[in-house]
This record gives structure tokens, sequence and C-alpha cells, in this order.
């Protein structure tokens, strides 16, 4: 059983998917466990999620809520909302300071806390991101077929990704250059796919509840629009990973913590799990990250690995 006195066997950085997951098995390990959580979760923008069995249409906070009470039914699981600003130490001797100056030991750390996506300045984007703007078809695709759909190109790799796959939802497609390049032969490939090609910039998306209703460019000419995908920017949503100095692997869309196949990071004792050791995300991928990063914290804690 965990280690009484002082602190916790394992503190959990973020208390979604991956950490709740995470957290789980080490709860059921009878291990001790402390979860923080700011609450500010990825997915909140979002009414629904899809394509996680058994949860499939549920909304993301209910699901996390759900969770989280499963998770703190465990006597040796205990929760903070709180932001953590600092961790410190090393296996068997770190020490957490949350964002009201307190402190937690803990044995190992899992951060679990998740990417931040970085959007465009486009007017009204805010109001319809994880409605009608969305970046993954599986996640939305079906809610969103058969409509006039734009794709927002932020580089060609992952524009032409998107083209590609949104094949099978929707037959309506539009590549919006937003101002950049397109070379000759692309341009000619996806006029024999049947994509248009907008060149202009964008400057704001007319909705009605986050629904889009229409693209309005920079020289004021709107476009009918059903539904956007990008592919926007992304960072840590924590600046832990810096402070930690963990090894980071580099991505078209941003950096993410590189781990081995258990969720360790390149700091002793410091694992991370979920969106913020990935580029390919979901509710789905996120649990099972935390299953294998809350094992192999477990099996750490044994002297095993």
């Amino acid at each position: 059983m965990g280690r009484q006195g002082d602190g916790v066997d394992v503190a959990v950085v973020g208390a979604s998917f991956a950490g709740l997951t995470a957290a789980l098995f080490l709860a059921r390990g009878r291990r001790s466990v402390a979860l923080f959580d700011t609450g500010e979760t990825r997915n909140r923008f979002a009414p629904a999620s899809h394509g996680f069995l058994g949860q499939d249409g549920a909304a993301p906070d209910a699901i996390r809520l759900r969770g989280r009470a499963e998770v703190l039914a465990y006597p040796t699981a205990t929760l903070r909302e709180a932001r953590v600003t600092a961790v410190e130490g090393g296996p068997d001797g770190f020490r957490l300071t949350a964002s009201d100056g307190s402190e937690t030991g803990a044995r190992r750390v899992i951060l679990a806390h998740g990417m931040r996506d970085v959007l465009p300045p486009v007017e009204g984007l805010d109001a319809c991101w994880g409605v009608s703007a969305v970046q993954c078809p599986y996640c939305h695709g079906y809610e969103l077929a058969d409509r006039p759909t734009g794709v927002l190109m932020s580089s060609r790799k992952d524009a032409f990704h998107h083209l590609d796959l949104l094949r099978d939802w929707t037959g309506d497609l539009t590549l919006l250059l937003d101002g950049g390049p397109l070379a000759e032969e692309d341009r000619r490939e996806l006029g024999r796919r049947g994509v248009r090609v907008e060149p202009e910039r964008v400057a704001a998306l007319r909705h009605e509840r986050g629904q889009i209703a229409a693209l309005r460019l920079a020289s004021g000419r709107e476009l009918a629009l059903g539904a956007l995908y990008l592919a926007p920017r992304t960072e840590p949503a924590s600046p832990l990973p810096a402070l930690l100095g963990l090894r980071m692997a580099a991505e078209d869309q941003g950096p993410h913590v590189a781990v081995d196949e258990a969720g360790r990071t390149s700091a002793p004792g410091v694992y991370a799990a979920g969106d913020l050791a990935r580029d390919v995300f979901g509710a789905a991928a996120a649990a099972a990250d935390g299953a294998a990063a809350g094992i192999a914290c477990h099996r750490s804690l044994l002297g095993m690995d």
C-alpha cells in the first residue's frame, strides 16, 4: 500500500480523461494519489464527445465529472481544484507548489494537463470552435456531414490530409488559402477532385450560436459555409514541461512532450499522458494513455521498472 506520512505516492496534474484514468488505476492498486484540476479542459468548447465507447454523444464535462466521482470513491484518491505552478525535486522526493502557495509531496508525478489550441485571429471563430469550426472529423464529422465545408490552410500537409479524409463526410469542399500560396500543380489536382480554392484572406465567420452560416473574406465578399475544419497551433496548457526541462517532440502544429510507450518522460519519475504526449488526440486515446502511465507508475513504485 501507499506510504503514509508527508505527501502521496503519485501526484496527477490534470483531471480529465487521461489524468482520471491514470488515477483510477493507481487507486485500484491501493496507492495514494492526489489529483490537481483547474477544469480548463481542451474539449470544454464541444457540446458532445464522440467515438468514446459507452459515452458517445455525452457532454465531455459530464463524462469528466462522472469519472471524477468514480475515482474519488476510492479512499486513497483526493482532489484539489488548484493549478500547479511548480514541480521540484526528483523520484521519491517531488514537491509540487499550487497557485495558492500550498505544497504537496509526491514520489512520482504524472502530467496530464493537456494542450491548448491557439486559434487564428478570425472574428467569430471562438464562438464556433468545437461546434461547427472543428479539427477532427471523427469527433464531429458525422454531425457536420453534407454541409458546404471549408478547410482553412495552415500548412499543405494538414490541409490536404483534411481534404482527403473529408470525402466520406461531404462532397462540397473549399480550400481556404487565407492569402497564402498554392503551387499550380496542387491547384490543378484539387480541380480534378472537385475541390474549390478560395485565395482571399479570411476575416470573420457569420454564425448563429456557433453554427456557421457564412464566411466573410477580407474584401467583404461572403462564402456560404456550414462547417469549417482547421488545424490550429497547439501548446502545452501549463508551463510545467518547460520548467522541468522535458524533452519535446516537434510537430507541425507545435511540440508535445516526448514519452516512451509507458508514458515516461526524459525526467526520472515524471510521466506524461493524453494530448500532452501525442500528436493524435481524442478521449479514447487519452484514456488509454492514462492507463498505460498509471500502470507504469505503479510498477515503478514497486521497483519493477
